[in-house]
């Protein structure tokens, strides 16, 4: 596609809280990747992948050992903002269904920080889906609060889903470029958190599998900012 047809970036930044609505529920949306939901006191991320090194260099593909240090490291600010009463996880919290055994002692002993003084739950995965030995928690296959139901993997015709799995990323032009930024993905009824662990990959929000999910193009790519959250409609984002 020639640079003159590309559709410009058409961004409008969110409220100065970041307010994003599911099901008639205001959430406030974290640039981090993470989701708030204040009359609960509840934190959510999806797709930690944590030890998804150290998966890798047992195949031989070495990677710097230290995304769980990182993805812990980021979490552990989120619960100094929020000091959240519920943590959710939405599945893939590691990337393998060895992945808790691998955890060494600091990263260990970090999770179990974090959880201290609040209930964790982890959402089954399709990395993930027994439960882990030694990380703490209640292992669920979904969980449900008022009308917002919890779950890995996104629903078609749903309402009231927040789930994570697709990992969505949007790409837009601006000035001339391309930007690809994680996101969220929501038209109101039902939203896919983007993954919030550092060495996890992305799926472009054009890609079929959010169609399948949303049925059409209208639905938001709310793309993390460094300090904001922009949202851009779904049929304004680039394909790869």
């Amino acid at each position: 596609m020639r640079g003159s047809q590309q559709p410009a970036l058409r961004t409008r930044p969110l409220a100065s809280d970041g307010a994003l609505v599911v099901a008639g529920v205001e959430f406030a949306a974290d640039s981090a990747g993470a989701l708030y939901w204040p009359e609960q006191r509840l934190l959510v991320v999806a797709d930690l992948h944590l030890e998804k090194g150290s998966a890798f260099a047992t195949r031989g593909v070495l990677l710097p050992p230290y995304d769980t240090a990182a993805t812990l490291g980021r979490l552990a600010l989120l619960m100094v903002c929020y000091a959240p009463r519920v943590v959710v996880a939405l599945g893939d919290s590691f990337h393998d269904g060895r992945g808790a055994a691998r955890l060494d002692d600091t990263d260990r002993a970090s999770l179990h920080g974090l959880q201290r003084g609040r209930d964790w739950i982890w959402i089954a995965g399709n990395h993930d889906p027994e439960p882990a030995i030694g990380v703490g928690g209640q292992f669920l296959n979904t969980f449900s609060s008022g009308p917002i139901t919890f779950r890995h993997e996104p629903v078609a015709q749903s309402r009231g889903v927040i789930a994570g799995h697709l990992h969505p990323v949007a790409r837009v032009s601006r000035r001339g470029r391309a930007v690809s930024r994680r996101c969220f993905a929501g038209d109101g009824d039902r939203l896919v958190m983007p993954a919030f662990g550092a060495y996890a990959g992305g799926l472009n929000v054009r890609d079929r599998a959010f169609a399948e999910v949303f049925e059409t193009l209208a639905f938001t790519a709310h793309m993390l900012g460094e300090r904001r959250i922009y949202a851009v409609a779904a049929k304004h984002c680039l394909p790869d």
